[in-house]
């Protein structure tokens, strides 16, 4: 039996604001944006080419705080090209880190090592990793 992960929920204070951050500078896709009314409003968000998705709303899961998650990983095939394509986008990214040696240094040295660090606007903190196999 598989076990996926699906959502993870990102706790946010300004749900357009997020939802434009997003799917504009991070270029997610908007699967939907569901409005509910007095209760709430669930915006669902997946990265390019992932199997789980990101929800942010109002009323979603009302006891964490704005900007408390950490540990956010996306993984990516060339750390280069995605941080190069944040700072366009206008994300303020950190340089790459490499944390640790590969020891293979195969298919490429910075596979599994090589980090990039970024915040959304309520600081929930996200890494990017680089792995070249899954391009």
């Amino acid at each position: 039996m598989n076990w996926t992960l699906e959502v993870v929920v990102v706790p946010v204070s300004d749900v357009d604001r997020a939802k434009e951050f997003y799917a504009e500078r991070l270029g997610f896709a908007v699967d939907h944006d569901t409005d509910l009314g007095a209760t709430g409003r669930v915006v669902q968000l997946t990265p390019p080419g992932s199997g789980c998705s990101i929800v942010i709303g109002r009323g979603v899961v009302p006891d964490i705080p704005p900007g408390s998650v950490r540990g956010l990983q996306l993984v990516v095939p060339n750390l280069e090209k995605a941080r190069a394509e944040l700072v366009e986008r206008g994300v303020a990214v950190s340089e790459i880190k490499v944390v640790g040696e590969n020891p293979s240094l195969v298919p490429h040295p910075l596979d599994n090592v090589a980090f990039v660090f970024f915040a959304d606007p309520d600081g929930n903190a996200w890494a990017v990793q680089q792995i070249s196999s899954r391009g």
